[in-house]
């Protein structure tokens, strides 16, 4: 469900950052079926318990011609990374965030100006936040 959303989404993805656990391989192995063209994949060990200093350090370490990431990840590092990178947001997303928390398949989409160096804390807008559940 969750992959066929972010096919819909409009984004073309140019890398997928996946952690190398085992159940994140297998939820992008079903997701990445529903993308009429598949992202470059790298499974990425160091974002299995990742903390929000080595998140941005891997978003930091992203080639400028990447223009759309993706990251297939853990909690609670990927709702602390949603959160603390959002600055700002569309609508009522991220109180939506805040209110409903990251479960399992859910997805934000968080812009940020400039390059992937100047990822920092609160420098992105979160434009988009989805659960399965609604």
């Amino acid at each position: 469900m969750a992959g066929r959303r972010l096919a819909d989404s409009g984004i073309d993805f140019d890398l997928a950052l996946c952690s190398s656990a085992a159940r994140t391989r297998e939820t992008w192995k079903l997701a990445v079926h529903e993308f009429s063209q598949r992202p470059r994949t790298v499974y990425e060990e160091r974002l299995y318990e990742a903390s929000l200093g080595e998140l941005i350090a891997l978003f930091n370490e992203t080639p400028d011609e990447v223009r759309n990431l993706l990251v297939i990840g853990h909690n609670p590092g990927m709702h602390g990374a949603a959160d603390a990178l959002s600055g700002s947001a569309d609508g009522d997303t991220l109180a939506r965030m805040t209110r409903d928390g990251f479960p399992t398949a859910a997805y934000a989409v968080v812009e940020f100006p400039g390059s992937w160096k100047s990822v920092e804390h609160g420098a992105g807008k979160l434009t988009e936040y989805w659960t399965p559940n609604g």
